[in-house]
């Protein structure tokens, strides 16, 4: 090889890390942001590889993204992280199906729909910390239904578990 690391584009240092990564066989990888300095074209290019690798290889991710269509695209099951919290964990569809916790909900509302009729009129759900009431009632990580987990305290199930009754 001829060539320095700064000759290189940002998606070829991309798979270049993978690569690396890869080399010794790992079960486990842990990928924080792997896309996100790339753009749209190389980002698909390297969620493909990433995707067919994971089947190939029968790879486990612990794939940190913010972007939940991405993160949607790669996992089979998502955990939400909030203040360094998981505050909701489940299967991916099940996620974007019946999200419970606020912020989970905060971050679905903000995801693009291709549609523009319908980003236009969509509802963006603010999500504020003060809407909880954990110094009084301190949360814990329950199962809201087989598999579906939620951080909430006594209240907040009972609610939750009252809206999912009505769906």
């Amino acid at each position: 090889m001829t060539r320095y690391p700064h000759e290189f584009s940002g998606g070829q240092r991309q798979r270049i890390g993978i690569a690396r990564a890869l080399v010794m066989e790992p079960k486990f990888v842990i990928a924080d942001e792997p896309i996100s300095a790339l753009d749209v074209s190389i980002r698909a290019q390297v969620l493909n590889l990433l995707k067919e690798l994971q089947e190939d290889k029968s790879l486990t991710y612990l794939f940190v993204a913010h972007d939940l269509s991405v993160v949607r695209f790669i996992a089979d099951r998502i955990a939400v992280i909030h203040h360094g919290v998981i505050v909701e964990l489940t299967e991916t569809e099940e996620l974007f199906r019946n999200p419970i916790h606020p912020y989970t909900k905060s971050l679905s509302s903000a995801v693009p729909v291709p549609d523009p009729q319908v980003e236009r009129n969509k509802k963006l759900i603010i999500y504020n910390d003060d809407m909880h009431n954990y110094e009084t009632s301190k949360p814990s990580f329950v199962e809201i239904r087989p598999g579906h987990f939620v951080w909430a305290n006594e209240e907040e199930v009972a609610a939750y578990r009252a809206e999912l009754a009505t769906q």
